[in-house]
């Protein structure tokens, strides 16, 4: 049974979550604040994290750079009432694996935990990527350029399996949205542009300056090869 550690302050909104995914096969504890929520973490980690953005002592955004810090490849989904585009943009940014905006169909919530849930399970790619300088462990969830270590995201580290899988040649954005996140994109839906946005800033370019990652307008992505 998958377990989930949901943060929200809301706490009659946390009641029917909880009574939902309790239905649907997970077990669910509850946090109404970001330290009791620390406090959880340092017990035991979770299969994944649904947070909001609004705590009452501080900022959910905060606490997901520390869960990114601590635990790079924990899935993490944004739940929040803030659901401007800056806000969703930030919240990828800053290393969220899906972001969905209060109130939402809490069936929509299960198929998006059921999608980052399944990408979390182990690959069945090789122990050890390679790509001219780059190595990427799927199961520690880092890239290593030269005695650089890089942790990355699940998303982050789906995404680069996939464009290293076939270097040189572009993946279109639903398939490769459907390979990495486990979805198709939606209209106006820049998740997957921000995942890779932050995927190539955190490998740089290759030795030469070229970028790792090209964007190809109407193609996709390609990783390109050395």
């Amino acid at each position: 049974m998958s377990e989930l550690l949901l943060i929200d302050d809301d706490q009659e909104l946390c009641e029917l979550l909880v009574r939902w995914l309790t239905q649907e096969g997970y077990s669910v504890r509850a946090c109404h604040d970001g330290q009791s929520a620390r406090d959880a973490l340092a017990q035991e980690q979770p299969s994944a994290v649904i947070l909001d953005v609004m705590l009452p002592d501080g900022s959910g955004l905060e606490l997901l750079k520390q869960l990114r810090s601590d635990h790079p490849g924990l899935p993490v989904l944004m739940l929040s009432a803030r659901g401007e585009p800056l806000d969703r943009i930030l919240g990828l940014e800053l290393g969220a694996d899906d972001y969905l905006a209060k109130p939402c169909d809490p069936r929509e919530l299960t198929a998006r935990l059921r999608a980052v849930l399944r990408r979390s399970l182990p690959s069945s790619v090789p122990s050890q990527l390679e790509q001219g300088d780059l190595c990427y462990s799927p199961a520690r969830g880092v890239a290593t350029i030269g005695n650089l270590e890089i942790s990355l995201t699940l998303s982050e580290g789906r995404i680069l399996e996939a464009l290293i899988a076939q270097p040189g040649e572009p993946l279109d954005k639903q398939a490769l949205a459907q390979l990495a996140l486990g979805r198709k994109l939606t209209l106006y839906d820049r998740s997957l542009d921000m995942h890779v946005s932050n995927l190539r800033r955190k490998l740089g370019p290759h030795g030469d300056g070229r970028p790792r990652i090209v964007a190809l307008r109407s193609r996709g992505y390609l990783y390109a090869a050395d």
